[in-house]
């Protein structure tokens, strides 16, 4: 077996929505924020080093939120999480300024931002300004949210990168110097599951941007009727090549390791 590049680490998923596409409204209308911070607590006591917070989704069939609601469903669980665990890495996992600014204000330390910019560019400002790290995602659509339509690739890898290296040059042009790449996954890049397995296949080419790569293959619909089966799977072919997974299921994915 080939010698790991580098160690792999796990961002936990905390989806603070009722829509998600795979586990929306868990935490019944805040009034689970103790679910939230046990949640989190057991993220983290299962091996996860990073908590990935979200008040928006973007997955196919998923609905525009304001600022203001996504504010309100985040930031709560947010200060309580830091209070309750202040020593664990935080992303606040929006498109938006002003909630990138919020939460980081509030304890976040970092943003993932599954538009790279596109959506809102005063982010870039925001994330430059607090010194924070920022993932950057490839996208087929400048819409924060995705759907399922199929676009055929020549080269996808090389699409990717393409995209994703304007994308950090616009990003430390505006004084963003901590990046971190997401190639996307399952609709994001398109609705022919073929190049989401094709990009985990390619996935070391992305070591050329010399970033830090994060993948999510977590529960997307690519992988079929067996999801948590087949992330397990992903996270097995991944593990050693890529710094970041970014999961759903702490303890079944360092289980499987």
């Amino acid at each position: 077996m080939d010698e790991p590049l580098v160690e792999t680490k796990f961002m936990g998923v905390l989806n603070l929505t009722p829509d998600s596409f795979s586990d929306g409204g868990r935490f019944k209308e805040f009034g689970g924020l103790e679910d939230v911070v046990t949640a989190a607590r057991h993220m983290v006591e299962d091996g996860a080093e990073i908590l990935d917070l979200g008040g928006e989704s973007t997955g196919p069939g998923s609905q525009d939120v304001s600022a203001e609601e996504e504010l309100r469903r985040v930031l709560p669980a947010l200060k309580l999480i830091r209070e309750a665990l202040p020593e664990v890495i935080l992303s606040i996992d929006t498109w938006k300024s002003e909630v990138a600014e919020a939460a980081l204000e509030a304890g976040a330390n970092r943003v993932n931002d599954v538009t790279a910019g596109r959506g809102d560019s005063r982010i870039f400002e925001v994330v430059a300004r607090f010194g924070a790290p920022m993932v950057l995602m490839y996208s087929k659509q400048n819409s924060p949210r995705t759907d399922r339509t199929v676009v055929n690739y020549d080269d996808v890898m090389q699409t990717i990168k393409v995209f994703l290296a304007e994308r950090i040059a616009t990003a430390r042009a505006a004084g963003v110097h901590e990046i971190i790449i997401d190639p996307g996954m399952g609709a994001f890049v398109s609705g022919e599951p073929k190049y989401s397995y094709e990009i985990i296949d390619r996935i070391e080419e992305l070591r050329d941007l010399g970033c830090p790569i994060l993948v999510g293959t977590s529960r997307k619909g690519f992988l079929g009727e067996d999801k948590l089966g087949m992330t397990l799977w992903t996270t097995l072919e991944l593990q050693g090549k890529v710094d970041y997974l970014r999961v759903h299921d702490v303890t079944e994915n360092l289980t499987v390791l």
